[in-house]
């Protein structure tokens, strides 16, 4: 990586739900708890529930550094689509691990956010909660192409003989 100087973030909750291992697709009926740490205030989620939607920003800690890429490579190693750098997809293996889902809001329950289409299995740290507004959402059109369009078509549904989990 770049001579840049580290950036320390700390966890501000974590990931609780019934995916223990990292799939690729049909997450879109996953209900997920995230659960605020100790240290952080319950009412630092006051408010939330009068949003529909919030974007959390989690790490891929299961992620070893030897396996973070940077080349360009086939979105999933499928030669039928394109070579495209680490920045022209959203794959676990990026130079960070970051991770952002906007999920939608069921419940808050205490120190609990209750969320619907995390992409997050259990035991995965959090980073940030925010709101989604309607004003940081795109303003055009968003375009992508085909190949990502093909990639995600079972990412938030369940694929042809595989059960969706609730």
């Amino acid at each position: 990586m770049s001579k840049n100087p580290k950036i320390e973030v700390a966890q501000v909750a974590v990931v609780k739900n019934s995916r223990t291992e990292v799939v690729d697709d049909d997450w879109g009926d996953v209900v997920s708890t995230v659960e605020l740490d100790a240290q952080i205030p319950t009412d630092a989620l006051l408010g939330l529930d009068h949003f529909s939607h919030v974007e959390i920003v989690f790490w891929f800690h299961l992620v070893s550094e030897d396996r973070i890429e940077f080349e360009a490579r086939h979105p999933r190693n499928n030669p039928q689509w394109p070579k495209v750098g680490i920045f022209a997809q959203r794959g676990k293996n990026r130079p960070n691990r970051l991770g952002v889902t906007i999920a939608e809001v069921v419940a808050i329950e205490g120190r609990n956010l209750i969320v619907r289409g995390l992409d997050a299995i259990d035991g995965t740290p959090v980073i940030d909660i925010k709101p989604v507004m309607k004003e940081f959402l795109p303003r055009k059109a968003a375009t992508q192409p085909v190949w990502s369009e093909e990639l995600m078509r079972s990412y938030w549904v369940a694929a042809p003989g595989r059960e969706s989990e609730q």
